[in-house]
């Protein structure tokens, strides 16, 4: 299938109204939106791929390496999202992975909450989960987040490798992460819905590492052995 030129998604990102023109956008505007965003998430297939490839690294390796993943709104929802495809599957049958979603821990969250700073909400369960040598995933699609900034920062000092999905860039996640992909659009609907194929991207180039030839696990279930 052959790719639009990058002049079609600069005509098309010149015809969608800014946030500060109107307050909401038409069924035409928000596809054109989400066209013209596509663009520039285009411009960044190879860091999804390499994101998959050092996901399968870490995952498969001897020490069994995990995944955090985490974000507000709809992003929590995106990150569980991105952990269930990894503890589940993607496409591919192929065995469950350590993945955890910090915005599903509800008794932690609301703990955290009522005893330390906000900013805290992310880190401390990093700081709890995480291992030297994991990844954690934040989303955000301001990439302003100070829950999401503060447990990239704590993530790093913990020896984790994180990676960010943000809004237009800069912003301080991408600044606090060691990679990350920025989608190029002010409207926040159409950035989640990138982050949404971006992540499936991500699995996709995960599965295709982990079951390369030959395959660093088996491709069917494991099952248990009856007491």
């Amino acid at each position: 299938m052959s790719i639009p030129p990058h002049s079609f998604f600069e005509n098309v990102a010149a015809s969608v109204p800014a946030p500060d023109t109107c307050t909401h956008l038409t069924g035409a505007d928000h596809v054109a939106s989400l066209t013209a965003a596509l663009g520039s998430l285009n411009g960044q297939l190879d860091a999804l791929d390499r994101w998959g490839k050092l996901l399968a690294d870490v995952l498969c390796s001897e020490s069994r390496g995990r995944l955090l993943a985490a974000g507000n709104g709809g992003s929590a929802a995106q990150a569980q999202h991105l952990t269930a495809e990894l503890v589940g599957r993607y496409r591919a049958d192929r065995p469950p992975f350590s993945a955890i979603c910090l915005t599903a821990e509800t008794s932690s969250l609301t703990a955290i909450a009522n005893d330390y700073p906000a900013d805290e909400l992310f880190a401390r369960q990093v700081e709890a989960h995480g291992r030297p040598g994991d990844v954690l995933v934040l989303l955000s699609t301001s990439g302003r987040s100070p829950n999401a900034v503060a447990a990239a920062r704590r993530a790093r000092e913990c020896g984790i490798t994180v990676l960010a999905m943000t809004g237009p860039a800069p912003n301080p996640l991408a600044g606090a992460a060691d990679d990350a992909v920025c989608i190029d659009s002010p409207w926040t609907a159409t950035v989640q819905e990138c982050h949404l194929v971006a992540l499936h991207l991500v699995c996709a180039a995960f599965d295709e590492a982990v079951l390369a030839e030959p395959a660093r696990v088996p491709s069917g279930p494991r099952l248990g052995t009856a007491r």
